[in-house]
């Protein structure tokens, strides 16, 4: 469901990460605004791809 460079951010809100690599259930995330792309584990079925509320872009 998930791949390497997906966004995604927890079912319950919070920070957005991507997606560093992908083991069974398991994703390797980073926060976006981590310089350092501390590795995060979590569950795949914890978090959604992450999109944008709102009509952005639109004139």
């Amino acid at each position: 469901m998930f791949k390497q460079d997906d966004v995604v951010q927890s079912r319950t809100g919070g920070p957005k990460m991507i997606v560093l690599q992908v083991k069974g259930d398991t994703l390797f995330c980073a926060r976006v605004d981590d310089a350092d792309k501390k590795e995060i584990e979590v569950p795949a079925d914890s978090v959604n791809l992450y999109h944008e509320e709102g009509d952005f872009g639109v004139c």
